[in-house]
């Protein structure tokens, strides 16, 4: 694999690409690192295009970029060179700490034929009647645009919920998201939150004052519902609607950004914009409970010990 992808042509590697790639970023970043954090690493190490980062996985709203980054932490995580200590926070293992490059290819062949090996005896078992034993790290279930893939990623098996909300909110009237976007707001502690006339706002969607201590300042935000990657020329057209009217400026999308458009969101000596993505806007509906609700669930697992009953046939068995 190739130290660093040059790419004229939005053209997106495959996970198996961005393995290297992506634990050498969590290196760099200290050895820990939050999920979007090692992605923006990733994205600056190999240069990847806007075009790159804005291809859809099939219809979205996620990008093909960042699901198959994604992929590759699932297989660093079952090659045992990344661990998962708590949702979206990755850290190396002294096995990853000391890996080489050409270290990557024996230990993800090894990992898919185990994680095969042992889908297969399940299956078997499932067939006899018979319990498994406890299962393997990750269940064999390929990804649908690569082949040869396996899950062993929560934030690819366990988050179903926010591509179903995201793709419940990218079919929301565009005024009814504005009126979300207020809603939201004003459960975070704005007041005096307004949605602006939908012929006249100039790019601008709303405004809601922010009490911080004895301070308080206007914020303005605009909302897109994308599908995709939102491009800093999203975020310089936004600045520029802002001009004269205020300082500090918040974009909501269901989407992400590009490298390019955080950056320009925070570029030195320029109004600062902070950016709310798709996976930050689904967190703040579930904390709020708008639109989501939680049920909390005690999970028993059980797991039968042949051993004991082979100890119990050797005691008394031939009696």
């Amino acid at each position: 694999m190739a130290a660093t992808m040059h790419h004229d042509d939005p053209v997106v590697p495959t996970y198996y690409q961005l393995i290297w790639p992506t634990l050498q970023a969590v290196i760099s970043l200290g050895g820990s690192a939050h999920k979007d954090e090692i992605d923006a690493a990733v994205i600056e190490s190999q240069e990847f295009t806007e075009s790159q980062q804005q291809v859809l996985k099939g219809d979205g709203p996620q990008t093909l970029l960042l699901d198959r980054m994604s992929w590759a932490r699932s297989y660093l995580k079952g090659m045992g060179l990344l661990g998962n200590p708590r949702r979206s926070i990755w850290a190396v293992t002294e096995i990853g700490q000391a890996a080489e490059e050409r270290d990557i290819k024996p230990l993800h062949d090894e990992y898919q034929a185990n994680a095969r090996a042992g889908s297969r005896q399940r299956r078997v078992w499932a067939d006899d009647g018979k319990s498994p034993s406890p299962p393997m790290v990750a269940p064999a279930t390929e990804p649908s645009d690569e082949k040869g893939g396996l899950q062993g990623d929560t934030e690819l098996g366990t988050e179903g919920w926010r591509d179903l909300l995201l793709d419940r909110l990218l079919r929301v009237h565009p005024y009814a998201f504005e009126h979300l976007a207020q809603r939201i707001l004003r459960e975070a502690g704005f007041s005096q939150v307004t949605v602006t006339s939908r012929s006249s706002d100039g790019g601008i969607d709303g405004m809601g004052v922010y009490q911080l201590s004895l301070l308080s300042f206007p914020v303005y935000f605009q909302c897109k519902r994308y599908q995709g990657s939102v491009g800093s020329s999203a975020i310089r057209d936004f600045r520029g609607a802002m001009a004269g009217r205020g300082d500090k400026g918040l974009l909501i999308s269901t989407g992400t950004f590009t490298s390019d458009a955080r950056k320009e969101a925070r570029r030195e000596g320029a109004q600062p914009i902070d950016l709310i993505d798709g996976d930050a806007l689904c967190g703040l509906l579930k904390d709020l409970q708008l639109g989501v609700s939680t049920v909390e669930r005690v999970v028993e697992d059980v797991t039968v010990e042949p051993e004991f009953f082979d100890a119990l046939d050797d005691r008394h068995g031939s009696k």
